[in-house]
C-alpha cells in the first residue's frame, strides 16, 4: 500500500465531513455521479478531498493550504499535487457530466459564456501574457478564460472552461511543452472557443437545445460568433455595441448600424414593462424594437450576408444619465419581456464567476501547466455546483442586467 493510499484510509469518512449530519453522503453521492466513471479509485478518492477543501477550507484554495487543513494528513500535499498536477484523468468527460446532472437537476433555460481574467505572476503559467484591462485601463499580467454556463432561474452554473491562448503561446513550442499545451490547441480565439462550446454541445441529443445569451459588446468578430451559432442552429439574444453593423432593407438593402437604425422614431416600436424597484414602487420601464427585422453582413471571406432575421431590442437608461442598450435576438416571436429576461442570464453568470472567485478557488491555482489548470477549475466547477444543489444559495440577480465590460466577450486578440 502506497502512503498516499494508506493515508487515505486512516480518513474515515466523518473525517472529510462537515456542515449537515448527511453532507458525506451527499458527497459521495455527487461524486458517484460526476466523478465515478475515473477508472483509478485513488483518483476518486482524491477528488472528493479536494471538493471538500475546495469548498470547506477557508481564504486562497492552494494545494499547500488545502493540505494543511484538518484533518487532512501531511501526506496529503503530496496526493493532491498528484492529483491535480501529474495524474492524467481526462477533464472532458467529467464536465460532461456535470453538465448532464445540471440539466437534470435544474430546469435551465439558457446557455451563457463569461469571462474571468486571472492576474498572475511571472510569464510560465499556461497562457500567460500581459494586457490592457478594460477597466482600468492599466496593463495586467494574466490568463484570460472562458467559463461555459447554463443557466436556471437566477442560478448559473460553470460546466466548461477555456484558456485563451495566442501570441508567443501559439508559436513557441519549448513554452508550449513546457506547459503541456496540446497541438490542437492553437489559433483559437475567443469567439472560436463559443462557437466550439457550441458545436460541442449540439452533439449531445441528451442536452436541452437552448439560447444562448452573450455579450458581444467588446467582440470584434461579433458577425463570426453569430454566423457560428447560426450553422448550428441556435437561437441567440446577444447584447451588442451601438455601432454594431445590420442590414435592412428588402429590395435594396441597406447596412447601417443599431443605434442609427433605431433613432429614426417611425420604423421603432415602444413596449412598456414594469419593473419592481429595490426600495419598493414599480416603475414603467420603455424598451424600442424595430418594426422589422434585420440581418447581419456576410462574415470575412463570405459572398452572402447572414440571412436569419434578428430583431433589435433598445433599452434606455431609466435615469436617462447613460446611453442606451441594444439587443440582437432571433427569438423573433417571443415576447419583449421573456428576451429580456433571458439577457438577465449572463448577469447570473457574472455573479457566479464572481462567487467561485471569492469562495471557489479559481484565481488561486499556482501551478503552471495547462492540464493541471483544466483539472483545477472542473474541482473547482464541481464545488460550485455542489454547493449550490444541495442547499445554499448564491446571490440574487438584480432586476436588470448591470453593465459589467470586464465579463464581456472581449475581442479575438489577446
Amino acid at each position: 500500500m502506497t502512503g498516499i493510499e494508506g493515508a487515505w484510509r486512516r480518513m474515515s469518512s466523518s473525517g472529510i465531513r462537515a456542515g449537515a449530519p448527511d453532507d458525506g453522503a451527499r458527497m459521495r453521492t455527487f461524486m458517484d455521479e460526476v466523478f465515478g466513471m475515473n477508472q483509478r479509485p485513488e483518483q476518486r478518492r482524491w477528488a472528493q478531498v479536494y471538493l471538500w477543501a475546495l469548498i470547506h477550507v477557508s481564504g486562497k484554495k492552494t494545494l499547500r493550504r488545502i493540505a494543511r487543513a484538518s484533518p487532512l494528513p501531511a501526506v496529503a500535499a503530496r496526493g493532491l499535487h498528484q492529483f491535480i498536477n501529474a495524474s492524467p484523468w481526462d477533464w472532458v468527460p467529467v464536465r460532461r457530466r456535470l453538465t448532464r446532472l445540471v440539466a437534470a437537476r435544474t430546469t435551465p433555460h439558457a446557455w451563457t459564456v463569461a469571462e474571468l481574467v486571472i492576474p498572475k505572476r511571472g510569464e510560465h503559467s499556461a497562457g500567460v501574457h500581459r494586457r490592457v484591462d478594460a477597466e482600468t485601463g492599466r496593463t495586467v499580467n494574466c490568463q484570460r478564460a472562458l467559463g461555459l454556463f447554463l443557466t436556471s432561474g437566477t442560478q448559473s452554473y460553470p460546466v466548461a472552461w477555456s484558456l485563451v491562448l495566442g501570441g508567443v503561446w501559439d508559436s513557441d513550442r519549448e513554452r508550449r511543452r513546457r506547459a503541456r499545451i496540446p497541438v490542437a490547441e492553437v489559433g483559437r480565439t475567443a469567439a472560436d472557443h463559443v462557437v466550439r462550446y457550441a458545436a460541442e454541445l449540439a452533439e449531445q441529443p441528451h442536452l436541452p437545445r437552448l439560447p444562448w445569451v452573450l455579450d458581444l459588446t467588446r467582440c470584434d468578430d461579433v458577425v463570426g460568433v453569430l454566423a457560428g451559432l447560426a450553422r448550428l442552429r441556435a437561437d441567440v439574444v446577444c447584447e451588442v455595441s451601438p455601432d454594431q453593423q445590420v442590414v435592412t432593407g428588402r429590395q435594396a438593402p441597406l447596412v447601417t448600424t443599431v443605434s442609427t437604425l433605431m433613432e429614426a422614431r417611425h420604423g421603432r416600436q415602444t413596449h412598456v414593462l414594469l419593473r419592481q424597484t429595490p426600495d419598493g414602487p414599480v416603475r414603467a420601464v420603455p424598451v424600442h424594437t424595430h418594426a422589422d427585422r434585420v440581418g447581419l453582413p456576410a462574415p470575412g471571406g463570405a459572398d452572402e450576408p447572414d440571412a436569419r432575421p434578428y430583431r433589435i431590442l433598445e433599452r434606455p437608461d431609466p435615469e436617462g444619465r447613460g446611453p442606451a442598450r441594444y439587443w440582437l435576438t432571433t427569438l423573433t416571436d417571443r415576447r419583449v419581456a421573456e428576451n429580456l429576461r433571458l439577457a438577465r442570464s449572463h448577469a447570473a453568470a457574472l455573479s457566479a464567476v464572481n462567487a467561485l472567485g471569492q469562495r471557489f478557488g479559481v484565481l488561486d491555482f499556482e501551478g503552471r501547466s495547462f492540464p493541471g489548470w483544466h483539472h483545477h477549475m472542473t474541482m473547482a466547477s464541481a464545488a460550485y455546483v455542489y454547493q449550490r444543489l444541495n442547499g445554499r444559495r448564491g446571490q440574487a440577480v438584480p432586476p436588470d442586467p448591470p453593465r459589467a465590460p470586464a465579463g464581456a466577450l472581449a475581442g479575438a486578440s489577446n
